[in-house]
Parts: C-alpha cells; structure tokens; sequence
C-alpha cells in the first residue's frame, strides 16, 4: 500500500479501492466508533458506577457503625441505668420542697451562731430548670468579720442535706460607717447581693405559680432575723 493510494481514491466508486486502503478505512471508522460510544455510553454508565460504589461505601460504614452499637447496647444501656442512677443519689442530697423551710431556719441559726448580723433576708420566686431541680434566689445583706464569714459557711457546709450557694451580683466590701453615722469597728466587712441555692424536684411536681405578695414571692416583705449565707459555693455531705 503506496500513500498515492490515498491521494487518487474516488470517492464515488468506494468498491473500487485498494484493498489496503478500504482496511484502513475500516479502522479508523471502528475507532471512530469507538470513542464515541464510550463518550456517548460509558463514560455516564461509569459516572454512575462510581456514585453507587461511594454509596456503597457509605452504607457499609453506616452499616459497621451501627452494628457496633447494637454489639455494645447491652453495655450502654447499662451505663445509662448507671448514670441514672448516680443522678437519683445525687438529688437525694439536696433538699425537698418540703424540707426547704426548715433548711433556711438551719441555715438562719447557722449565721447566728457565726455571729453575723443580717439587715435584709428576702427570698425570690424558684425557678425549675431542666426539670429536675429548682433555683430559689434570695436577696441578703450581712455584717461581720472576715472570721465569722469562714465560721458560717464551714457550718453550712457540715448540714445534713447538701447545701450549695451560688453567688449573683455580690459585694464583700469593708464597712464604712456602723449604723448612727459611726464609724464601723475595724474589720467589719458587709456582705450585699444576691445568692442562689437549690432543690431537687419532685417527678410530679408541677411548675409552681408565683403569687404576688406571698412568703418567698415577689413584694414579699423581708424577713429580718433569718440569715443568708455568704456568697461563695458552698456544699455539704450527707
């Protein structure tokens, strides 16, 4: 096969060709075809075949996950129980609803003994959060030393129940002047602000509606003579 074979063909008499040429023809007509086939078919079948093999991937990670948990749901449903558990014991040391008044009286006779003089007492309306245990916020104004402040709250922290106190907007500062315009006794320091403590909730225990004007409500009077503890987190054991 010459390359004049390819310069003199006539395109009108195709069965005349040389046989080398009409070969050659039929090959690059095959390739042709070839090609556009593939761009045509399978390159969009292979698209596909590659978004169902990530998918496939995917699924068989999916499916090992979730195998593992079921493996180890006993495990973790005894953990769960466990958890559930150390939260009940937890709420058993903190104060019920109805033990809440006689806390605050302990808690009263607590500063007292510290030797702490309280001017304002005043509790707030409670709060339940996440609905297991309740914030009582109570506004409180207190004299003493620094002394009778550490005596006061290492005895609350030694009461039955588990007290804690958190403090909000809180001043300790040093006392200026003593009541009559005087001037205060060295040492003296005046304890001002605000101080949470907390209740566990009962399980049927409904969301309590604050009555205006009533004991621990909003417009409630104060009620002197019954301390507040300092503000600082304070916890006691069982």
């Amino acid at each position: 096969m010459k390359l004049s074979d390819f310069t003199n063909l006539d395109r009108n008499n195709i069965g005349g060709w040389p046989q080398g040429v009409k070969l050659t023809f039929c090959a690059i007509l095959f390739i042709v075809l070839l090609v556009g086939g593939y761009y045509l078919k399978i390159s969009a079948q292979s698209e596909e075949l590659e978004g169902k093999q990530n998918q496939e991937a995917g699924l068989k990670k999916d499916f090992a996950d979730k195998q593992a948990k079921v493996v180890n749901l006993d495990a973790l449903q005894q953990q769960l129980d466990e958890m559930r558990d150390m939260l009940r014991q937890l709420l058993r040391q903190l104060p019920s609803k109805t033990e809440m008044p006689e806390l605050l009286v302990n808690i009263s006779q607590t500063a007292l003994s510290a030797g702490l003089e309280t001017q304002l007492f005043q509790p707030g309306p409670e709060t339940i959060k996440e609905g297991f245990y309740a914030e009582k916020p109570i506004q409180l104004k207190m004299l003493g030393t620094f002394h009778q402040f550490g005596n006061f709250i290492s005895g609350v922290a030694s009461l039955p129940r588990v007290v804690i106190l958190t403090m909000h907007d809180v001043a300790l500062k040093p006392l200026e002047k003593a009541a009559g315009g005087q001037s205060a006794p060295a040492g003296q320091l005046s304890l001002e602000g605000t101080v949470t403590t907390y209740r566990a909730v009962e399980e049927d225990e409904a969301t309590p509606v604050a009555k205006p004007g009533a004991p621990g409500q909003p417009g409630a009077p104060a009620q002197p003579g019954v301390p507040k503890p300092p503000a600082a987190p304070v916890t006691g054991g069982t």
